[in-house]
């Protein structure tokens, strides 16, 4: 497949075509991540032909993204951005009591995956995300004030089912560009083990989060039909293989369904699942985290009222664990409920 030209990259080549030095990519970077100038006519310390070419290769604003509707709750903040198309993604920025900033972005503009108790499936699957489309949700947050001390591809749609995340993580990771640490970003997967194993390969200090909520193959494929293609099994020893060549944690995501998944049985077979991996296996950690109501999905559900006995359970077992706690519901902007119909 053809590699698709960043942003960066293309302002690049534009400078080179117009036989300007290479500091003037440099000038422009710093406007961008140490003035935070979102207007390319305001870099002055451009010339005027090179803000022009920008001008007329992407617009106004270096950000390709655009706000249009905006809701906030105590510790959330949940955007709205429109596309070049009219196709529309939300992010989410999150604050936590010691002035940290966390925040879950999309990969795609809806999901094809079509997991029972997620909302985003409700829109259906539209298109991937650019690259560009991706870190500019970031860039919004960044040019308003925001300090990006870390990221989560939690948001809309399957990130390895978008093999522009990768060059996303370029993008992010890039110290003349967003300087991030890998250890400041996770990508949650529903188990889609070539991605696994790419992330295994190139970017071994992201943090990896698997989406569970069944340890039963046959439950997990009727919430989660992706189960059929990448059976539960083969996702284990993928992410098995991801511990053992990272060293680092993994995380399981389970969410909380009131009289589904939430039984005694269940939660033995989660540790079952766990406890005889190897001795690796002190690197899996799980997050339990109560469902989020949503009215966008053709099943409904309810949080589960025993998650402190499944906790239990784990903990008593040995198996790391803890029930993580949820910001935005209110608003609609936590963990299952992001869908773009929510809004206008």
């Amino acid at each position: 497949m053809k590699k698709t030209k960043t942003k960066y990259e293309k302002i690049e080549q534009i400078i080179s075509n117009l036989n300007l030095p290479y500091y003037r990519y440099v000038q422009f970077t710093k406007a961008i991540f140490h003035q935070r100038i979102d207007n390319f006519d305001d870099m002055h310390m451009l010339p005027k032909a090179l803000r022009t070419a920008l001008i007329d290769e992407f617009g106004n604003n270096v950000s390709s993204v655009i706000p249009v509707f905006l809701q906030s709750s105590k510790q959330a903040q949940k955007l709205l951005f429109e596309l070049y198309d009219g196709e529309r993604v939300e992010a989410i920025g999150l604050q936590y009591k010691q002035g940290w900033e966390s925040f879950c972005i999309s990969s795609q503009c809806g999901c094809s995956f079509g997991c029972r108790f997620c909302a985003t499936g409700s829109d259906g699957f539209k298109r991937n995300l650019t690259a560009d489309e991706i870190t500019d949700q970031l860039l919004y947050f960044y040019f308003n004030g925001h300090r990006l001390n870390s990221i989560s591809f939690m948001g809309m749609g399957e990130p390895f089912a978008n093999p522009e995340i990768f060059n996303a993580l370029k993008i992010l990771t890039d110290q003349s560009l967003f300087k991030l640490s890998q250890r400041r970003i996770t990508i949650s997967t529903v188990g889609i083990i070539p991605g696994i194993q790419r992330l295994t390969k190139e970017f071994t200090q992201v943090n990896l989060a698997f989406s569970l909520h069944s340890p039963f193959g046959s439950q997990r494929s009727d919430l989660m039909p992706i189960n059929k293609k990448f059976p539960l099994y083969e996702v284990m020893k993928a992410l098995d293989d991801h511990i053992i060549h990272t060293g680092r944690r993994v995380f399981i995501a389970y969410i909380m369904l009131e009289g589904i998944n939430d039984s005694k049985e269940h939660a033995k077979a989660v540790v079952d699942l766990l406890k005889n991996r190897g001795s690796w296996k002190y690197l899996y950690h799980i997050d339990l985290i109560p469902y989020n109501f949503t009215e966008k999905t053709f099943f409904k559900f309810k949080s589960s009222s025993d998650i402190k006995q499944f906790y239990s359970i784990l903990k008593d077992a040995g198996i790391s664990v803890n029930v993580r706690t949820q910001f935005g519901s209110e608003i609609s902007a936590a963990c299952g409920q992001l869908c773009c119909d929510n809004e206008l």
